[in-house]
């Protein structure tokens, strides 16, 4: 069948191109997302790709699948995108409370689980080191943000998609050695950062918990199911809170806001746990969308909060309101 459709997309047949490169779609968006961060630029990345596979195919030699020469394609189109300009803070006011650090990754998105169906969960590759379940966590997804491009690609090549040295090499066009340097250094980076094992299923009875304190503005409550090592974020803002103690101060100043909160409306991203946060209009009486909750979670405790702006609520299947 695949031979068929290859003859048959030489040939100019689109639509056989098509079907030859939307089975391989959902994983490529995954893995643009890894490299960039945003889900917006990931989609505008894999429809490069698609359209710059689809003109390019004459050059295909069939050396390698198909599958890996749409990667190589994808893999090469986000380096240009990183490397073409850097991404800078946004501007903001001054945080409620002081923060404890200011980060540096403030376009990050939250992936949507519902965009990750069909992706299995087990390594894709024989020299993987992740499943996909963890390479595709907020935190794992920001700590690649940190690394240059070049070992960004190398590792996601090696320890997530598991291709063997000598054909990820080539795939990225650079030398072995080149290629074991890079993932060395971004492979050591990432040991040094917070990046933590696979993240656990949560129960169900501290997601209950949690909601319940976060919207009543419980912050004993709220702070006494963290880890001692919780962050606190919010992009685009660069504000980061790190640690039980900032994290109690951070909600304190903004208990009164959470109080407002009459519905959190449960989804998914990157395979943790979500709501979206619907207040009352005081107009309309209807319940609008004012932001979208992401946690992470570690032996049996909340170790990572972060808010995103409703921006990304398209892709979280979040209506902007709700009518009670």
């Amino acid at each position: 069948m695949t031979d068929r459709l290859l003859q048959a997309a030489l040939a100019g047949d689109r639509g056989a191109f098509d079907q030859l490169a939307e089975p391989h779609r959902r994983e490529l968006l995954v893995h643009c997302y890894r490299m960039l961060g945003s889900v917006q630029d990931a989609e505008d990345a894999v429809q490069d790709t698609l359209l710059n596979a689809w003109l390019g195919l004459p050059g295909f030699e069939g050396r390698s699948s198909v599958r890996t020469w749409l990667y190589r394609i994808a893999t090469n189109r986000c380096l240009n995108l990183l490397r073409s300009g850097r991404r800078v803070l946004h501007d903001s006011e001054d945080p409620a409370s002081p923060p404890t650090a200011y980060g540096e990754v403030v376009w990050l998105q939250p992936y949507p689980d519902s965009m990750l169906e069909g992706i299995p969960d087990d390594a894709p590759g024989p020299e993987a080191r992740y499943e996909s379940r963890e390479a595709v966590s907020l935190a794992f997804t920001r700590a690649l943000q940190l690394l240059p491009p070049s070992q960004r690609a190398a590792l996601l090549m090696r320890d997530v998609l598991g291709y063997p040295a000598a054909e990820a090499a080539e795939l990225l066009g650079v030398t072995v050695d080149a290629l074991n340097g890079s993932l060395k250094r971004a492979r050591a980076a990432l040991a040094a950062g917070e990046v933590r094992g696979r993240p656990g299923d949560p129960d169900p009875e501290l997601l209950e918990r949690f909601v319940a304190a976060f919207t009543s503005g419980d912050v004993d409550g709220l702070v006494a199911l963290m880890t001692d090592n919780v962050w606190v974020r919010m992009p685009p803002l660069p504000f980061e809170f790190h640690g039980t103690d900032a994290a109690a101060s951070f909600f304190d100043t903004v208990a009164a806001h959470q109080r407002t909160i009459e519905r959190m409306v449960p989804t998914a991203a990157n395979r943790q746990p979500a709501w979206g946060e619907y207040v009352r209009d005081p107009v309309t009486g209807g319940l609008h969308l004012v932001g979208v909750l992401v946690i992470g979670v570690s032996d049996g405790k909340v170790d990572d909060i972060t808010h995103f702006e409703t921006s990304v609520a398209g892709w979280m299947g979040l209506p902007r309101t709700l009518d009670s």
